[in-house]
């Protein structure tokens, strides 16, 4: 059978939401860890539209927090940091040990830095003439990530 490398740029939810399962079934078999759950909170007005969005997930001790918005008209209230501070607290009760984010610089780095986040590394023109900013936090309680071998070397192991 011939296979062939065909664009597709316009994938449906359903397609996306297919590979993201292929990708998790891998991942959950490296690594022994059958523990992944969405983790959400969305903060919505009196009419039931939604005005803020903290959405992402918990797996295997960690969490990422892949999107965050609050519309134009409600920011500057303090509700991004609520989102924040209620995604956290779930992590936290969840067992997760570091949550990542990544945030443009023209988006908010700095309301991270203000929540204990730190940064990690940094894409230049990411987009071009900005940077893209990747951020970790460790929660309370927990070790700090380490690039240290988990055994120091001895003639066993080494």
């Amino acid at each position: 059978m011939a296979l062939s490398i065909q664009p597709q740029h316009d994938l449906s939810p359903i397609e996306i939401n297919a590979i993201e399962e292929w990708l998790y079934s891998y991942n959950r078999r490296a690594v022994a860890r059958n523990d992944a759950r969405g983790l959400a909170f969305v903060i919505r007005d009196g009419a039931g539209r939604t005005i803020g969005v903290a959405a992402g997930y918990s797996w295997a001790g960690t969490s990422e927090l892949k999107q965050m918005w609050v519309d134009e008209a409600y920011r500057g209230r303090g509700y991004a940091r609520e989102l924040l501070n209620a995604f956290v607290a779930e992590a936290a009760i969840r067992g997760v040990r570091r949550i990542w984010v990544a945030s443009y610089d023209f988006q908010a780095p700095g309301m991270y830095e203000k929540a204990g986040f730190e940064r990690v590394a940094e894409f230049s023109d990411w987009p071009e003439g900005h940077c893209n900013v990747i951020l970790c936090k460790t929660l309370i309680g927990r070790s700090k990530p380490s690039l240290e071998r988990r055994h120091p070397p001895t003639q066993d192991n080494f």
